[in-house]
């Protein structure tokens, strides 16, 4: 019906008219409906992603607890990786007449002469990874596995006097061509002995040497140490060899001669594990402790410091009870001109027990050496 010209709808051509102008608005308004469906579709995946990570980690626990209880050493192992990545050594590999060298570097040549690193009879270049923690990033450090011991091999029939493992130790340093240039020269206790020695033999190599308690000084008298190792050579009783631990008691033994204070505790597991990657060495580390501590050898050192032209210097901790403080004394009477430094309240295991201490002993005889000899 139309009233003067205008039309007029009824109620339901109204409600029509509003439905369309409502439906014309449908293209860019979301429906309650897929709201839903997006929530939805998000909480899926984040739930998704929590349970894959979930898995991941449940999966890497189970593993460690396989590895930590039935496979300890496997887990020193990965742990050892893992301290090298955080250290950033790079570990490397090469064969060289019948032997093959493991090592690992820090850092690249540079300015400074490069370190070569010895470490101490039955233990590895690991040792030497927590007091790299305070190397500068311009050093060049080398630590390498002396022959038998860590991942270098050994050859059946050699020998392993202090002599004959510092002219091996110059075939390693011959064809990875460190001899370049002068190195600085480190090592400790049996390494010291070769160290010691090498520089001897080889003095254009060697542009300064770093002794910590090295072995092969003769002494007045004997400790209660050396006595019980000769006592057990005599009997050729060498499963209570206390250099060569067997047993989590024998381990904890040696720990207690080694240091002055030794506080950390790994853990049995962690300490069976450090055992069981060591078995396989038994039989060379007892030949290598026979030949290097023999009538020929076991002064190999004090025979050859007149030969030592590089400037040297003795570290020594005060309270070791495997290879006397006294050798520091013995040592400076050889070599008038040697630096000895006594550090209180620390053991034989130098390195280990006074990392940041011993790096910074070593740095700053290599900077003095290196002022010396510009000087000249």
């Amino acid at each position: 019906m139309a009233i003067s010209g205008v039309a007029v709808r009824g109620p339901c051509q109204e409600k029509k008219a509003v439905r369309v102008q409502k439906s014309s608005f449908s293209p860019t308004t979301s429906s309650p409906e897929g709201d839903k469906d997006q929530s939805s579709r998000g909480g899926m995946e984040t739930t998704m992603l929590w349970m894959t990570v979930s898995c991941a980690l449940a999966a890497l626990l189970a593993t460690f607890l396989m590895m930590y209880y039935w496979w300890p050493a496997q887990l020193v192992k990965v742990l050892i990786w893992a301290l090298c990545k955080l250290r950033r050594v790079k570990v490397k590999y090469f064969e060289h007449e019948g032997y093959k060298f493991c090592y690992f570097t820090y850092g690249k040549p540079g300015a400074q002469p490069s370190m070569l690193m010895f470490h101490g009879f039955s233990l590895s270049k690991e040792m030497w990874l927590e007091a790299i923690k305070y190397a500068p990033k311009d050093v060049h450090i080398i630590c390498v596995d002396l022959p038998g011991h860590g991942e270098t091999t050994c050859l059946q029939g050699e020998s392993y006097t202090g002599i004959e493992q510092a002219k091996r130790m110059h075939q390693f340093v011959e064809y990875s061509g460190l001899n370049r240039k002068p190195f600085h020269l480190v090592g400790i206790s049996m390494g010291g002995l070769v160290a010691g020695i090498y520089a001897a033999l080889y003095p254009s190599d060697v542009y300064c040497l770093s002794l910590f308690c090295p072995a092969g000084l003769k002494y007045p008298t004997d400790n209660d140490f050396v006595k019980r190792l000769k006592e057990m050579e005599k009997h050729k009783d060498f499963k209570n060899n206390p250099l060569i631990p067997l047993t989590i008691n024998q381990l904890n033994k040696m720990a207690k001669v080694g240091f002055y204070n030794f506080s950390w505790n790994p853990g049995e597991q962690l300490m069976q594990g450090f055992l069981d990657s060591r078995k396989a060495h038994f039989s060379f580390y007892t030949k290598c402790l026979l030949d290097f501590s023999s009538v020929e050898s076991r002064y190999s050192l004090q025979d050859n410091i007149s030969k030592i032209r590089a400037p040297t210097q003795v570290i020594w901790g005060k309270n070791d009870k495997i290879l006397d403080s006294t050798g520091g004394k013995i040592f400076a009477d050889a070599m008038p001109s040697c630096q000895v430094h006594m550090l209180d309240r620390c053991g034989h295991f130098i390195i280990i027990e006074r990392p940041r201490k011993s790096m910074q002993l070593i740095l700053e005889f290599g900077a003095s050496a290196c002022g010396e000899k510009k000087k000249k």
